[in-house]
């Protein structure tokens, strides 16, 4: 268009209760207003804004206002009141007053949101004519509606001017490719912002979200395809991910993992290591019977009360064995040993030590009469009662405790008879390699030109195993966009977590974030983190069903290639992630406050994350010295290292003596004494 012709004046129409009675709570018109600014070629002036509330006569009066007096609106744009809700009744108010209607623009629109999500076909909107005005109705979210009017504002002016009365004619003089190039776009594109984020116009008022897959990026943020078949050419230049801080990384990680499944599990070996979901109560007594504490005798209290000392016939041995005892009458004693069940009738053990033997039966290979030396015998005396240790019906275990074989837990649960507990499903992983270039650590022969050994994947299976975490080893896959995407769909089959590595760099064969977004319909909730090493850490989250048809949500975690960045971030990132799902407290490596060795460098660019080696000194206190060299490709530095050192930015170093966080990864060293 001419920009020496007089603006086009345009008007916003918020349709919402809550910003009615309060119009502070509007965002959309200042968005709107940018809008038109930002990307109007300075043809537009924003000359009328108005709220109403979800009411169809309130919404055409103001539309008539500015459509049918002597100096009409060129544009009014709607946002809000175009979803399903008994109350969205835009469309409806709308459509009656449009006397030509422009299929085009909602098809132009439709379009591009379709290509973020599927979701944009629940839309309602509506596109036309009254009189001389254009009027377009927008979705009530500010980034729905600026997305949805980017993707057509740089094509309203020549509607506009047409709508107004200019003579068709001239203004098509030099073809669609004039036009094209006035409006400032071209047949590749409506505008330079393609795609309608995730909000449309299914949103009625932009409260809340679909729950379909969505594109994490929004279109300023991807200048580019990241189609994986489009090739180097179309490949991205920077990165489309913002940087995130290591705590704003977990915060999401948080928030997007999976809540804890819970499952009944049988009471075996198996158990060890998992959560109780419920508390669990004792199914019977321990001891279930009356006990002895001693090997002795077991004697009846006459109804005197006083035991009497001297010599008693042994008529009944009791041993701690299953079996039927018959019962203990007044004036017998019965030989028994420790644990073994008092007989029927029994009141008390006497201990060996009070007792001498008088006499042996005629075989000579049993007692037949014993002395007792004492008197000073009183009831339950060396009885250990029924219930003592467990009473039946008691809670034995929490929920949110662990089951532990060295903590007792388990011999616990055992020793009441519980048959079976509800634990919170412990994830299951896979760990696959991505490149062409990786082949099997073992692989017999010398290396070729470009082959990396796969340490990576060997190396993060064991990490996520000594976490008592079931591992399945997916392989190498190679760097070809249909091989990645049918191993991913295969892995979340069975796989809860998937751990990658490689690939998440910006090479022309990195195709696993666009894989995950494309393909898989997943969300990329972070694409860099400000550390080092680990950078180019990704997260993502993919909707699936499981074999019920329920949707489940898979965690994918695509590590660095560069072996030492991918076992600090597997530490840092995913433990955390993999103790959540199985209702594992705290979360991660533990944290503590270790004293330099030595001084050691900071990085001035980023935090680091320093491999080291913590041990114990005489006077008690952790002191942490360096690994040596910190190259992420460096996996020598692992070398006797149990400890990563949470390093600050910034310049120089941190002297020796100074206190530093540390996360443990494993078992304290002991200096020499």
């Amino acid at each position: 268009m001419a920009t020496t012709n007089p603006k086009l004046k345009a008007a916003v129409l918020v349709v919402s209760e809550t910003a009615s009675q309060d119009p502070s709570t509007d965002k959309c018109i200042p968005v709107l207003k940018k809008v038109f600014g930002d990307l109007g070629n300075d043809q537009w002036h924003v000359s009328e804004t108005e709220i109403v509330p979800d009411n169809a006569l309130a919404i055409q009066k103001t539309i008539r206002t500015w459509t049918d007096g002597p100096d009409p609106i060129n544009l009014i744009v709607t946002s809000g009141g175009t979803g399903f809700a008994t109350k969205d009744v835009t469309p409806e108010a709308v459509t009656p007053l449009i006397d030509r209607h422009a299929p085009g623009l909602i098809h132009g629109m439709l379009t591009t949101s379709y290509a973020v999500t599927p979701f944009a076909l629940m839309a309602r909107p509506v596109a036309g004519l009254r009189k001389k005005t254009l009027i377009l109705t927008l979705p009530g979210s500010p980034k729905g509606a600026k997305e949805n009017l980017e993707a057509v504002l740089k094509l309203l002016p020549h509607a506009c001017i047409q709508a107004a009365g200019a003579e068709s004619r001239p203004l098509h003089a030099g073809g669609v490719e004039k036009l094209e190039k006035d409006a400032g776009v071209s047949s590749a594109g409506t505008t330079t912002g393609t795609g309608c984020g995730h909000h449309h116009h299914g949103h009625g008022h932009g409260h809340g979200g679909h729950a379909g897959p969505r594109a994490h990026t929004n279109p300023e943020e991807r200048p580019q395809s990241n189609d994986p078949s489009a090739g180097p050419t179309r490949r991205y230049r920077s990165s489309p991910y913002p940087m995130l801080a290591v705590d704003d990384a977990l915060k999401l990680i948080a928030e997007q993992t999976p809540a804890p499944v819970v499952e009944h599990v049988p009471v075996d070996m198996r158990l060890s290591g998992s959560v109780l979901a419920e508390d669990v109560k004792a199914t019977e007594s321990v001891p279930a019977f009356r006990a002895s504490i001693v090997d002795g005798y077991a004697v009846k209290i006459p109804f005197t009360g006083k035991f009497e000392k001297g010599v008693y016939p042994v008529t009944i041995v009791s041993h701690a064995q299953a079996g039927e005892v018959k019962e203990l009458r007044e004036g017998e004693i019965a030989r028994i040993t420790t644990g073994a069940p008092l007989p029927p009738g029994a009141d008390s053990v006497v201990m060996v030590e009070d007792t001498v033997l008088k006499s042996l039966t005629d075989d000579g290979k049993e007692e037949k009469e014993i002395e007792i030396l004492t008197d000073e015998i009183k009831p339950n005396e060396n009885v250990r009662e029924v219930g003592s240790d467990v009473k039946e019906g008691e809670t034995i275990l929490k929920k949110g405790e662990g089951v532990t074989v060295v903590g007792g837990e388990f011999g616990l649960l055992a020793s009441v008879g519980t048959k079976e507990v509800s634990v919170y499903k412990k994830p299951v992983v896979g760990v696959l390699s991505t490149g062409d270039e990786i082949i099997p650590h073992n692989r017999e022969g010398s290396l070729r030109l470009g082959e990396v050994r796969d340490t990576n994947r060997p190396t993060l299976i064991t990490a996520a195993r000594s976490h008592r975490f079931e591992v399945i080893d997916l392989g190498i896959v190679s760097d070809k966009p249909g091989s990645l995407e049918q191993t991913l769909r295969d892995a979340m089959r069975k796989c809860d977590v998937i751990i990658t590595s490689g690939g998440v760099s910006m090479g022309e064969l990195d195709l696993l974030k666009p894989t995950i977004e494309r393909s898989l319909g997943g969300t990329i909730h972070f694409g860099r983190v400000n550390m080092k090493p680990g950078k180019p850490t990704t997260f993502a989250t993919v909707p699936v069903k499981d074999n019920s048809g329920n949707p489940v949500t898979k965690s994918v975690f695509s590590l660095p290639g560069n072996p030492a960045s991918a076992v600090v971030c597997f530490h840092l990132f995913v433990l955390p992630a993999l103790h959540q799902q199985a209702g594992i407290k705290p979360l991660g490596l533990p944290r503590i406050k270790v004293i330099l060795d030595e001084d050691v460098k900071m990085d001035k660019g980023r935090p680091e994350y320093h491999r080291a080696l913590v041990v114990t000194k005489e006077d008690g206190l952790l002191y942490a010295s360096s690994t040596g060299g910190q190259r992420s490709s460096r996996i020598g530095s692992f070398r006797g290292a149990n400890a990563l050192l949470a390093m600050p930015q910034g310049e120089g170093s941190l002297k020796k003596g100074e206190k530093v966080e540390a996360l443990l990864m494993g078992k304290l060293g002991e200096v020499e004494r």
